[in-house]
């Protein structure tokens, strides 16, 4: 596949790394010579400098023969004029536009996204996509991601192990013993700066960083093997009331309405426009890093606090400061990932990297063949990833046992009609399968040729 990624940036960077793992031609378009240089000498990309959305730029980057278009520059003027030109002058089959700014998104003006308008078939809005995130999250007690798939019959949870949990110490193989009732598929544990995919007789340790699949009926079950129980009276404070803080404190009140929620904000105009737009929320002027602000906010007695200011060190330091008072968990958003291990091992409960979750949004249109939906673990060590077996797949009548690898590859959940099988074993691939398969990122290309479509069906 012919990819062009317009800005090299944070975002763009991932992007281009991910791809370039799949033997994707990829084109990577900046104006800054000196950034693509440096990615060149990393990554398998051809860099072209130049300024991302004029028409002779495009041409150079290859824009008459590509399949796919991801403009992820800082403006998201450039981007969306960007997106306009490919389709004019070039017929690019596929447009990825970044918009940030909630202007644009605004319901009054959706109409201006029809495709008979301006030629975007997909935005990405890292605030929204963030905030829904943390949304999934603060829904049950002790995740710091949740990720639902197949119709939401089963879910990725991401929780952090601590020393009183009832299921660390154990071996993964003991499992079924020690919870009888309980059916759960272990993935991937960060720990320290490793992150792994388990075997049988590996252990959690306590601080791991643990990624899990369950079905959604079992969740409470599986939160309580993790030492978490959820709590009849649910008390949030969000720390930050920019586009996510405040994004994110309408889903919780959309969708949680039981959460009794409290938002700080240091910029007096910023606190005053949060408070106009929330209904249900008490909105604290005043600084986080403030002792008084924060007990004025009820931290102590908060089950999450969320801080997603523009600023790493004040979410840093709030998060610590709310877990000093007694808050249940907090949860950091960080910009800048190599505070990431610091931070927990400091006592922060999740780091939230809003690179990734874009990042994931993203690979999610990327993909070809039957791939439903991507979403990455582990800063980008692995996929989660689920697709359909259709009649035209390679993968039908392959074994669950010829499509592991062990360390690389597994299939995780497998759901077959209303069936749903977590770790199956034996069992013979069929036409119609949804399948859940974790695999490492070099692994990634070998999924998609397993559901691509064979020769004798072209």
């Amino acid at each position: 596949m012919k990819v062009i990624i317009l800005g090299a940036g944070q975002v763009g960077y991932s992007i281009a790394r991910y791809l370039a793992f799949e033997e994707n031609d990829i084109t990577l378009v900046d104006q800054s010579a000196d950034l693509l240089k440096r990615i060149s000498d990393k990554l398998d990309v051809q860099p072209v400098v130049g300024f991302a959305s004029h028409p002779d730029v495009l041409k150079q980057a290859g824009a008459e023969d590509a399949d796919l278009l991801v403009a992820v520059t800082g403006s998201d003027e450039v981007n969306m004029i960007a997106c306009e030109v490919v389709q004019s002058l070039f017929k690019v089959e596929t447009k990825i536009a970044r918009i940030r700014h909630q202007s644009y998104l605004k319901s009054t003006w959706s109409n201006m996204f029809s495709p008979d308008r301006l030629s975007i078939d997909v935005i990405i809005s890292p605030e929204i996509e963030v905030a829904k995130a943390l949304d999934r999250s603060t829904q049950i007690a002790g995740a710091f991601k949740v990720v639902p798939l197949v119709l939401n019959q089963i879910k990725v949870i991401g929780v952090r192990c601590h020393a009183q949990s009832p299921i660390v110490k154990t071996p993964l193989r003991l499992l079924p013993s020690l919870f009888p009732t309980l059916e759960i598929a272990i993935i991937c544990i960060a720990r320290g700066e490793k992150v792994f995919f388990p075997c049988e007789n590996d252990l959690l340790e306590p601080n791991d960083e643990v990624h899990f699949i369950i079905k959604s009926d079992d969740i409470n079950e599986a939160m309580h093997a993790f030492g978490y129980q959820g709590s009849d009276s649910r008390r949030m404070v969000i720390i930050g009331a920019g586009n996510i803080g405040k994004t994110l404190a309408m889903e919780i009140e959309a969708n949680q309405p039981e959460i009794s929620l409290k938002l700080i904000e240091r910029d007096q105009e910023r606190s005053e426009a949060a408070a106009r737009l929330l209904k249900n929320t008490e909105v604290l002027h005043g600084d986080a890093l403030d002792m008084e602000v924060l007990t004025e906010a009820n931290v102590q007695n908060a089950e999450t606090v969320v801080a997603v200011t523009d600023d790493d060190k004040v979410n840093i330091l709030s998060s610590l400061l709310a877990k000093r008072c007694g808050a249940g968990r907090s949860l950091t958003l960080l910009n800048n990932q190599s505070y990431s291990s610091l931070v927990t091992s400091l006592g922060v409960d999740a780091v939230i990297n809003p690179r990734a979750i874009t990042v994931s949004t993203i690979l999610q249109h990327v993909r070809q063949a039957r791939l439903r939906s991507v979403h990455t673990l582990g800063d980008n060590y692995a996929e989660v990833i689920e697709a359909e077996a259709r009649e035209t797949s390679h993968i039908i009548g392959l074994t669950i046992d010829d499509v592991t690898i062990k360390g690389s590859i597994m299939i995780v959940a497998v759901v077959r009609d209303t069936q749903v099988l977590l770790l199956p074993k034996k069992l013979i691939i069929s036409v119609g399968d949804r399948l859940v398969i974790a695999a490492k990122k070099e692994s990634v290309k070998k999924i998609e040729k397993l559901f691509s479509i064979r020769p004798s069906y072209l």
